[in-house]
């Protein structure tokens, strides 16, 4: 008696992990459907690619255009640098393009599973599914997930979760995939040549506004061409010479104004995040947590404490440059790994 296969759609994009992360599951015994996003005017010229893997592969592609609706994420990168915040467009695409439209996809397609050549891992047993850590931890990207719907993530395969890229090249390379010499992008998307700076000023030139680059004081140290050029914590660029390191501990959007200090005053121990997505059942009381506040950071030991729809969270020691507009993740100890309980957008720092 023959086995129904489960259906999977999975996020092509013609580079070395979701190759390897579809044939993992051809291997597994899925019946793959690769679906390539069209996001922006740039990645489209990248089809080619996604659709040479996909004959390697023998599996059929599907093209999504999601121009119109990946307009939102360009309009909330562009939001967050008015308002002097440091926008995380990822974390935004990952909860509601890739893992909102495309599910919405693989839902009509009549998939039961949406896949993607992310690092991290969904584990469950007893009917609770999570989200983990990658095993391998250099390349864990549970980060930029943790804000998907709790929902979805009860349908997501990440069959890259128990791999190093090391190992995905020699998967890739045996396979014969074609993409095992593939580079690895470090830009976003939508943004040429991973000069954001260029990119806001096509669209928002108003953003070029000299204004004043002040201590704590308020005592004038110099000037900036706009403060869309800093974030918090930043120390190279400044251009003001003040005998010890200095970084920018504040930027103020309606005065102009980026502030400067001394390291210990861009130091915080407490921080307000809102917007919160729970991974599990939303908890009533203060718990403990390793606490991530930007996706390369280390995760630090803190208490985080539900405040209805926002959280307080409160490190054991002083945390570098925590900046609004990014993401604090919180994981919790089980079963010897890490998983993500919640996430929230980081609102600002508290005494």
């Amino acid at each position: 008696m023959s086995i129904e296969k489960h259906k999977v759609v999975v996020a092509l994009s013609g580079g070395l992990d979701s190759s390897v992360a579809t044939a993992l599951l051809l291997e597994a015994g899925y019946d793959c459907q690769g679906v390539f996003m069209i996001t922006s005017d740039e990645n489209e010229s990248v089809q080619a690619e996604a659709r040479q893997v996909a004959d390697r592969l023998g599996i059929e592609l599907a093209i999504l255009d999601l121009r119109a609706h990946f307009k939102q994420i360009l309009d909330y990168f562009f939001s967050e640098y008015r308002r002097a915040r440091t926008p995380n467009p990822c974390i935004v695409c990952n909860r509601t393009v890739k893992f909102g439209k495309l599910w919405d996809f693989a839902r009509t397609s009549g998939a039961q599973f949406l896949a993607t050549g992310h690092y991290a891992r969904i584990l469950g047993k007893n009917g609770d599914r999570g989200l983990y850590r990658a095993a391998h931890l250099p390349k864990d990207q549970s980060y930029v997930l943790s804000m998907v719907n709790r929902d979805v993530l009860n349908h997501v395969l990440l069959p890259m979760g128990e791999y190093s890229k090391d190992q995905a090249r020699d998967i890739a390379r045996k396979m014969g995939l074609g993409t095992d010499a593939k580079a690895e992008s470090q830009e976003i998307c939508f943004i040429p040549n991973d000069d954001y700076v260029a990119l806001l000023e096509k669209h928002h030139p108003e953003l070029v506004r000299e204004g004043p680059i002040v201590d704590a004081e308020g005592k004038t140290l110099g000037t900036h061409a706009g403060i869309h050029r800093y974030t918090i914590g930043q120390r190279r660029g400044l251009r003001v010479a003040m005998g010890q390191p200095y970084y920018v501990i504040g930027l103020d959007a309606e005065r102009n104004t980026v502030v400067l200090g001394p390291k210990a005053q861009v130091m915080h121990r407490r921080l307000r995040a809102t917007g919160v997505n729970w991974l599990i059942d939303p908890p009533e009381a203060a718990f403990r947590a390793t606490v991530k506040i930007r996706y390369n950071g280390q995760g630090k030991p803190a208490h985080v404490i539900p405040e209805g729809g926002a959280v307080r969270v409160e490190f054991d020691e002083p945390m570098l440059a925590i900046t609004p507009g990014q993401l604090a993740v919180f994981y919790a100890e089980q079963d010897a790994m890490q998983r993500v309980v919640g996430a929230g957008w980081i609102e600002k720092t508290e005494e």
